[in-house]
């Protein structure tokens, strides 16, 4: 028996109630805490612009799997080419708005942060082919390292790490041009989604593969080598944090592992401090590593005697 569903057309708030609630959410004394610009400068980032620019260059990287699934190779370089146009636009616009962002943040004059923005879309763009090479080994490392994976193809549409390590390639190398915000808003884009934490300064060698991924971590000044293979829960983390004169934490100072090539570090590992874990290594999981690893080493838990 379906019941019936009144619809109240004629309910309107208490408009007193409204006016005192506006008054509250807009006193100054309210949002000064998280607000880093008058209310009247250049805007802000936008997460919806970021989200289009990360899906158009999806498109370009891995065509066919991302958007335009009926692209042809006749088609390609057109559909290529108006998507980077799009791309360079949107991109070079969201990169003054994080620059302008951080110069309102720090209470200096934004000048020249359209200038600035114009090149470093640029530049970014002419990393997208190298982008891409480092992607492919993604991929392959994937598919070749993971017995159920039917096809690397599988792995592009349907992988965490894939996805997570497309974001990380991307914001690691706007990055490293020197763009302000903009790559850890892509890079906790992926987050969101994959489970998968990756710091946009984080190095990354070629191959890189994270089974399962959920819970992963791996720190802003983590350098990892060659063919590494991650496990779900694994943390590149750091052991400390040094502070200045005033109690601050000193941001920049390398506080993450070094892992070299070749290394294998199982589920639930937690791997912190500048220590390196050498070449070969492998790391056993739900062990708790602070000190440097010898290359070819195996770090297990220790047996219970009784076992």
């Amino acid at each position: 028996m379906m019941r019936e569903h009144h619809v109240l057309v004629n309910m309107t708030p208490d408009k007193s109630v409204i006016e005192d609630v506006v008054g509250r959410l807009t006193a100054p004394s309210s949002y000064q805490a998280f607000a880093s610009r008058k209310l009247t400068d250049a805007p802000m980032p936008s997460i919806e612009v970021l989200s289009e620019v990360m899906k158009r260059l999806k498109a370009v990287l891995f065509p066919g799997y991302y958007g335009d699934s009926e692209v042809t190779p006749d088609t390609l370089a057109y559909h290529t080419g108006a998507h980077l146009d799009i791309v360079f636009r949107r991109l070079a616009d969201q990169i003054k708005r994080g620059f302008c962002f951080t110069c309102m943040g720090e209470n200096k004059a934004c000048t020249g942060c359209e200038e600035q923005a114009m090149e470093k879309a640029t530049a970014f763009l002419q990393s997208l082919p190298a982008i891409r090479d480092a992607l492919i080994l993604d991929v392959q490392a994937a598919y070749e390292g993971d017995p159920a994976a039917k096809s690397p193809g599988e792995t592009i549409f349907s992988y965490p790490s894939v996805a997570a390590l497309i974001h990380q390639r991307v914001a690691h190398s706007l990055h490293v041009l020197g763009v302000d915000i903009i790559p850890r808003i892509i890079t906790e884009m992926a987050h969101a989604v994959t489970g998968i934490d990756i710091h946009p300064g984080a190095t990354i060698g070629k191959g890189l593969f994270i089974d399962h991924g959920t819970g992963v971590v791996i720190g802003e000044t983590s350098i990892i080598g060659n063919n590494v293979r991650l496990y779900q829960g694994v943390t590149l983390g750091a052991k400390s944090f040094p502070k200045d004169e005033h109690g601050n934490p000193v941001k920049g100072l390398p506080r993450h592992p070094i892992v070299e090539d070749d290394v294998v570090i199982y589920s639930g590992a937690t791997v912190l401090g500048r220590i390196t874990v050498g070449k070969g290594a492998v790391i056993g999981a739900n062990v708790w590593v602070t000190s440097d690893v010898e290359p070819g080493a195996k770090v297990l838990q220790a047996r219970n005697p009784k076992e």
